[in-house]
C-alpha cells in the first residue's frame, strides 16, 4: 500500500468501521485492528505534514468531535437556552450557562450534528438570523451576570437560504459582531473544525482566538472561492493553497493566539485526547483574561482586531 493521502484515509476508515463494530457487538477484534493501526501509523509518518487541502478534509472527517462532544467531556451543568425572543429557536447555534472545567461561563456553540438526521436538523452548523440574535441575547446575559464567554466555532458559513435573507441575515451577523466587540467580560473563541466567513466571525470576536491544528478559518470556503475565481468547485485544493486558511497560516499572520495540537492523524481518531487539549488551552486563556478589568477587556479586544492586516504608509 502506498503512502498517498487516499490510501491513508481508506485505511483509517477501515479502522473506524472495525472499532464501531467491536463496540456495537461486544466482539474482541483487536487481532484485526492492531495490524491496521500499525499500518496507519506507518502511512502517516511516510506522508509527511498534510497539505492545506488535506487539513480541510481533516476538519470535515467523519467522527470529528462536535461542539456538544466537547461540552460533554469538559463541562458540567450545561443548561441550553432557546430562542431569540423575536422569531424562534435555531438548532445550529446553541448555548447557555455551564461550568467549563469548574469555571462558570456562557457557552456559544455552533453545532453541526453527529449523524445524518441531526446534521440535517442543525443545517450542518449554518445558522439562520435567529441563531445570531440568540447569541446576542446570551451575550447580554453573560455581561449581566459577569460570566466569561466561551465560543466553539464550527461552520462553513451562515445559512444562505432565501428565508434567512428575508429575516435579515447580514444585519443579524453584524449585530452579533458589534455586541461581541463591546462585551465587558472575557471572551475566548476556539475554531474546532471549520470557520467559514461571517457565519464564523459572528461568534469569533474574542480577546483570544484559538484554533485546533487541523481546523481552518477563512473569509470563504475553498469550494466557494474556486467557484467564484475559476467557475469550477473542483479546483478547491488550489483555492485552499491560495487562501492560507490553515492553523499554521493563521498563527503566522497573527490572526490567532494559539494552535491547539491534535492527536496524530486528527481529532476524530482520539476525541478524548483532543478534548483534553482544548480544555487546557481554553482554561489557561480564561484564567489570564479574568485577571483583567472590564475596561481592559473591552479595549484589548477592539485593539486586537484593529491591528489585523498589513499596510504601508507613504
Amino acid at each position: 500500500m502506498t503512502g498517498s493521502p487516499e490510501a491513508l484515509r481508506e485505511l483509517e476508515a477501515r479502522v473506524r468501521d472495525l472499532e464501531a463494530t467491536a463496540e456495537r457487538t461486544g466482539q474482541n477484534l483487536d487481532a484485526s485492528i492492531s495490524p491496521l493501526r500499525v499500518e496507519v501509523q506507518r502511512l502517516r509518518e511516510a506522508s509527511g505534514p498534510p497539505s492545506r487541502w488535506e487539513r480541510v478534509q481533516l476538519a470535515r472527517a467523519p467522527g470529528r468531535p462536535t461542539a456538544l462532544d466537547y461540552v460533554e467531556q469538559l463541562c458540567t451543568g450545561f443548561t441550553e437556552l432557546h430562542g431569540d425572543r423575536r422569531f424562534g429557536d435555531d438548532p445550529a447555534l446553541i448555548g447557555g450557562p455551564a461550568r467549563w472545567m469548574g469555571v462558570p461561563v456562557m457557552l456559544l456553540l455552533q453545532q453541526k450534528g453527529r449523524d445524518t438526521k441531526t446534521k440535517i436538523k442543525r443545517r450542518f452548523g449554518s445558522a439562520n438570523p435567529e441563531g445570531y440574535r440568540k447569541a446576542v441575547r446570551l451575550m447580554d446575559l453573560a455581561e449581566k451576570f459577569g460570566l466569561p464567554v466561551v465560543a466553539l466555532v464550527d461552520t462553513q458559513g451562515a445559512y444562505p437560504g432565501l428565508e434567512a435573507e428575508e429575516r435579515g441575515q447580514g444585519w443579524a451577523i453584524a449585530e452579533s459582531i458589534r455586541r461581541m466587540l463591546t462585551l465587558r467580560v472575557p471572551v475566548v473563541c476556539t475554531v474546532i473544525g471549520e470557520g467559514g466567513s461571517g457565519g464564523a466571525l459572528a461568534v469569533g470576536v474574542g480577546n483570544r482566538v484559538l484554533i485546533q491544528e487541523n481546523a481552518w478559518y477563512s473569509v470563504i470556503s475553498p469550494e466557494g472561492a474556486a467557484s467564484i475565481i475559476w467557475k469550477d468547485a473542483s479546483k478547491a485544493p488550489l483555492a485552499a493553497e491560495a487562501l492560507k486558511l490553515t492553523a499554521p497560516d493563521l498563527l503566522d499572520l497573527g490572526l490567532v493566539e494559539e494552535v491547539i495540537p491534535e492527536p496524530t492523524g486528527g481529532a476524530h481518531l482520539n476525541p478524548q485526547e483532543a478534548a483534553a487539549a482544548v480544555g487546557e488551552a481554553v482554561s489557561r486563556h480564561l484564567a489570564e483574561l479574568m485577571a483583567q478589568s472590564p475596561q481592559e477587556l473591552k479595549k484589548g479586544r477592539a485593539a486586537r482586531f484593529r491591528a489585523m492586516g498589513a499596510f504601508t504608509e507613504k
